[in-house]
């Protein structure tokens, strides 16, 4: 909670969408998730992500998490040596932490074939991040109900919809796109990082 009005303001600038004078913050659902999720997003399927996507709103997702991957890719590129390094690893839910620029990217970029396939999307994760996502959602676009808020079950008995998987792009880029900015500043200072995401850190 302690977090959230930064994060929120962040992603309305990066959004290039108007920025609130103030705002409250209300919990609207509560998921207690066995994970150890503290520095990672949760198995939590929303309420509202069960509902049908118009187009409009479809559209406007769409472009956000394609131009994520676009910034990410952005960012990862403004690395002068994305293979160097003054981090040394920690263990986390889904294993050791990226401690390079290139881990980082990597592990951001790879979660594409998994992300898709949970909803039936059959993609790899070939060729750069802004590719493998333009490729999901040209596969995804070759269903007649691809709209559809129909839920299905995952992996590990996570439930996933076409509205979660889109706010989990975006909410993976954003985490792993935050650690790679602090990266690339402790590395290689502030001269070498564009703050494309505009993070307030």
């Amino acid at each position: 909670m302690r977090k959230m009005p930064a994060e929120v303001r962040s992603f309305l600038s990066w959004a290039k969408e108007d920025l609130p004078i103030s705002f409250t913050l209300e919990i609207v659902q509560v998921k207690e998730s066995p994970l150890d999720i503290a520095d990672a997003d949760s198995d939590v399927l929303f309420d509202s992500e069960r509902d049908d996507l118009t187009p409009e709103n479809y559209n406007l997702l769409k472009a956000r998490v394609l131009q994520s991957a676009k910034d990410f890719l952005a960012l990862y590129e403004a690395f002068p040596d994305p293979h160097k390094t003054v981090y040394t690893p920690r263990k986390t839910f889904y294993g050791m932490t990226p401690v390079t620029a290139e881990e980082m990217y990597r592990h951001t970029k790879n979660v594409n074939a998994y992300y898709w396939g949970e909803i039936g999307v059959e993609v790899s994760n070939e060729g750069t991040m802004l590719e493998n996502r333009i490729r999901g959602f040209q596969a995804l676009e070759t269903r007649d109900d691809y709209l559809s808020g129909k839920v299905f079950d995952g992996s590990w008995g996570e439930q996933w919809s076409l509205p979660k998987v889109l706010r989990r792009f975006l909410w993976h880029d954003r985490i792993h796109a935050k650690a790679l900015y602090r990266m690339g500043i402790k590395t290689f200072g502030e001269t070498f990082m564009p703050n494309i995401f505009r993070f307030d850190l």
